[in-house]
């Protein structure tokens, strides 16, 4: 049998707290896998839950705190106040104490941004941590990074954001070699910004062995699943992240006004309401709930925070399935091999360029 996946879940973030995040992780029980809960949160709104839910209680185990961080805190509030004290920080500190295999948070992603960095700090190599979001496409769904940790990137961080997409990938959609591009104005490679340019270079002549780099990607290619790992810096990865929502959103709007209108059009949904289902299915971003925090010591989730139970469930799942996997481990290797001259073709500086031959002096 296998050992369970331990999940500190700070059970007061997001904007409904313990009702629905306790519910979510007794659904995400019922798929059977083998996860254990460490919960965080004010005993008084939790207990309940647990009570009325003996499956979920028999495999959780309940620390109290009654300081939460609320979701209009800045994350230099949220660091100040109370933070070795609150249910965001108690449940990314139960990572780093290897108490838990990973943590899963609704809460402010500012804050959770913040106390994730200042307490698990980032992994050898990696200056910054990158948010990667599940992005559904025409084709399935893509990995998107980053979608608003940090602003700016450099060529080696833009490198290591490929790294860690793909090692993402490889557990998510169980591809040996995932297809990687770097988001950018235009396909050709005499467009775009020196330093997205100069990552590509760097990309083509390390051939990284578990990784296919494909070159340049434009901002249409993300619906249409061009590619298995869509790579940005956080900037435009957030504007394109919540533009797409948006617009997701205004067709939505617009579908349901035009299907209430006459009495043909509400014929024609009767008529096609099948199709309508399947369609509100692959748009419903609960699916692909579950934004991931990489490049740290440790793995944190962020759950969105307008979550619902079934959204929850799918975070908390997709959890189960990183911490399984150990991507932690193996965006660790990727990153060293990508440092490691042999074996290999380029070793990749900190600077973002080739690292100088050794002296044959």
């Amino acid at each position: 049998m296998l050992k369970p996946v331990r999940i500190a879940l700070d059970a007061m973030g997001g904007d409904f707290g313990p009702e629905v995040l306790l519910p979510g992780a007794a659904r995400a029980l019922e798929q059977g896998e083998s996860i254990a809960f460490s919960l965080f949160g004010d005993e008084k709104r939790i207990r309940p839950y647990l009570e009325a839910n003996p499956a979920l209680a028999a495999v959780s185990t309940l620390h109290h705190t009654d300081v939460a961080v609320r979701m209009d805190d800045k994350p230099s509030q949220a660091l100040r106040a109370g933070r070795r004290n609150s249910s965001m920080w108690l449940a990314i500190e139960a990572v780093k104490k290897n108490q838990a295999d990973i943590a899963v948070s609704a809460g402010n992603t500012g804050a959770l941004m913040a106390m994730a960095k200042t307490c698990l700090h980032t992994m050898p190599h990696v200056e910054r941590p990158a948010l990667a979001a599940i992005w559904p496409t025409v084709r399935g769904r893509t990995i998107v990074l980053d979608v608003g940790a940090s602003i700016g990137a450099d060529a080696r961080h833009l490198v290591n954001l490929a790294i860690m997409g793909s090692a993402m990938a490889r557990i998510v959609f169980a591809v040996d070699r995932p297809t990687v591009g770097l988001l950018n104005i235009g396909s050709e490679e005499m467009k775009g910004i020196e330093e997205v340019k100069k990552a590509s270079r760097l990309l083509r002549e390390a051939a990284l062995p578990n990784l296919q780099y494909v070159g340049f990607v434009e901002g249409g290619d993300i619906g249409k699943g061009t590619v298995d790992v869509v790579v940005t810096e956080g900037f435009t990865g957030n504007i394109a992240l919540k533009t797409a929502e948006g617009t997701a959103n205004q067709m939505a709007q617009y579908l349901r006004e035009a299907l209430s209108g006459d009495l043909m059009s509400k014929l024609g949904y009767l008529l096609a309401r099948k199709g309508f289902a399947a369609l509100k299915q692959k748009m419903d971003p609960r699916n692909v709930n579950g934004g991931v925090f990489l490049g740290l010591d440790g793995v944190v989730i962020k759950s969105h925070g307008h979550s619902d139970v079934f959204g929850t469930a799918v975070a908390i799942e997709i959890a189960y399935t990183i911490a399984r996997h150990e991507l932690l481990g193996r965006i660790r290797d990727a990153i060293a091999l990508s440092y490691d001259a042999n074996p290999a073709p380029a070793k990749l500086g900190v600077s973002g360029e080739p690292a100088a031959a050794p002296s044959q002096s």
